[in-house]
């Protein structure tokens, strides 16, 4: 879906090369603003929801009951978010994009009243469900839908403007949510997002063209492989609360098992619900995805310990931790949009390969932290890790659009933000594993803490110094597709 009035191949009035022209003030002018407003938007009613849901909802368990079912809020989210990006390609191409954006925010908007005004937790699980499925489609086609809305020159820039959405939610989401939650209701904070997912309709309505629709013609919906991916990611999630080593073990290894034959089935199929080349290590993309899932599972190892290690080894309060911990944020947000003022392609292209490489640095200044008990350099650690991502995640988001044919571009496009959860969900239930193993738990000594953190986040350098790798090899497959 290419608009009339923003073609995607679009140069340059000044006749300049388009990665040399367009400035962040261009993403304000009329032409692109309601366009950069409505997918920032997009991303802002998955980073705020989140951090909404996950500061009220245990004020909400208070309330209603049910406690055992609070992780499932959790997990069945996420299980039908991926679901949800999963199918989104094959969605836009069957009912095209309008028809799809606005079908996915009605969804999310049912399950945001239905958990709003729950009188059970069973009630709670049902709208975490449908707001998963909806958002989930409706992140993965704002991704799709950058490369078709704005010039290749300014889609490094709607990137570090959706860094900045990213890092505003991790700032106010928690402050806001709990603000609500204190004051008024948990059910305020679930609301929240109501109007914004209203004001969200208005804007694809706006943008994009009544007459756009899909070509009806696409493939039918694989609902065994997405059903089989979907109870992957639930038995990873599941590992987490698994409450023994043996059978989390056995959740992740038949988890894998359970992934690895979805994609090889997959590539097999007519009717493939990935890119062709999606995890191969022959192709740019294929080798790309897997940095795109690797990095956020390497650092998933801070997402999950690093405030409870704070707490534990270093006495923090839960302020000055979680102000700790949003460092990584800020230094996303900022690198980020430096990268993204970059106006050189190549350089950008160039510079992508440090991220990895900053990623496991940092994870590395941790490690050595929690092993000397040196906390200053938990800072400098968090930074890098947070610029690593920033300073790569863009150039990396656009290079795999590029280097996608147009036919799989849609699936490109809805696999980033798919694999990005992904790869947190499945850090979080290795890095659990890891941990347990270590004789982590509540009632665990400061030293066995510090050994149990020491091999989380010394894999996570490994799982970090893997990406490197695909990095490097990604940039170079990517030269030697292009020159061909």
């Amino acid at each position: 879906m290419t608009t009339d009035n923003i073609p995607y191949t679009e140069e340059p009035a000044s006749g300049m090369p388009a990665e040399l022209a367009g400035g962040w003030g261009e993403l304000m002018r009329p032409r692109y603003l309601v366009s950069t407003i409505t997918l920032c938007l997009g991303v802002a009613l998955f980073a705020f929801n989140e951090f909404f849901i996950s500061t009220a909802l245990p004020t909400a368990v208070e309330e209603l009951g049910g406690a055992s079912l609070l992780s499932w809020a959790f997990t069945l989210y996420l299980v039908f978010a991926i679901i949800g990006g999963l199918v989104s390609a094959n969605l836009k191409q069957r009912f095209g994009a309008r028809n799809t954006l606005l079908a996915a925010a009605v969804v999310f908007i049912a399950g945001t009243i239905l958990a709003t005004t729950a009188t059970d937790m069973s009630e709670v699980l049902a709208g975490r469900l449908l707001q998963g499925a909806g958002e989930g489609i409706v992140a993965a086609l704002c991704y799709a839908l950058i490369p078709e809305l704005f010039p290749s020159r300014l889609v490094p820039k709607v990137f570090g403007a959706e860094a900045i959405v990213w890092a505003m939610a991790a700032f106010s989401g928690p402050l806001v949510a709990g603000g609500l939650t204190e004051h008024f209701s948990w059910r305020a904070a679930f609301f929240v997002s109501i109007p914004a997912a209203a004001i969200f309709i208005i804007l694809v309505l706006a943008i994009v063209p009544r007459g756009v629709s899909g070509s009806g013609q696409a493939s039918s919906i694989p609902f065994a492989r997405l059903f089989a991916a979907g109870a992957g990611i639930l038995m990873i999630s599941l590992s987490g609360i698994a409450g023994g080593t043996l059978p989390m073990a056995a959740l992740l290894i038949g988890a894998g098992v359970v992934l690895v034959t979805v994609v090889h089935l997959d590539r097999r199929s007519v009717n493939p619900v990935l890119p062709r080349a999606a995890f191969t290590v022959r192709k740019a993309l294929g080798t790309g995805l897997w940095v795109i899932l690797l990095m956020p599972l390497a650092q998933a190892a801070g997402s999950v310990f690093l405030v409870y290690s704070l707490q534990h080894l270093w006495h923090l309060g839960p302020t000055a931790a979680g102000a700790l911990s949003a460092v990584m944020a800020i230094s996303w947000s900022l690198s980020a949009i430096g990268v993204a003022s970059l106006r050189s392609l190549a350089f950008r292209n160039r510079v992508m390969l440090l991220g990895p490489v900053l990623l496991l640095i940092g994870l590395g200044a941790v490690v050595i932290a929690i092993g000397t008990d040196t906390l200053w350099l938990v800072l400098p650690g968090q930074a890098m890790i947070g610029a690593g991502f920033g300073i790569s995640w863009g150039t990396l988001s656009q290079m795999m659009m590029d280097v996608s044919t147009d036919a799989e571009r849609d699936r490109t496009s809805a696999m980033l933000p798919t694999l990005q959860s992904a790869g947190y969900a499945i850090g979080a239930a290795v890095f659990g594993l890891v941990a347990n193993v270590m004789g982590f738990g509540a009632t665990a000594s400061a030293e066995t803490i510090r050994h149990a953190m020491l091999l989380v986040f010394g894999s996570g350098c490994v799982i970090a110094a893997v990406s490197v790798f695909f990095a490097i090899r990604t940039a170079g497959l990517a030269r030697s597709e292009v020159t061909l």
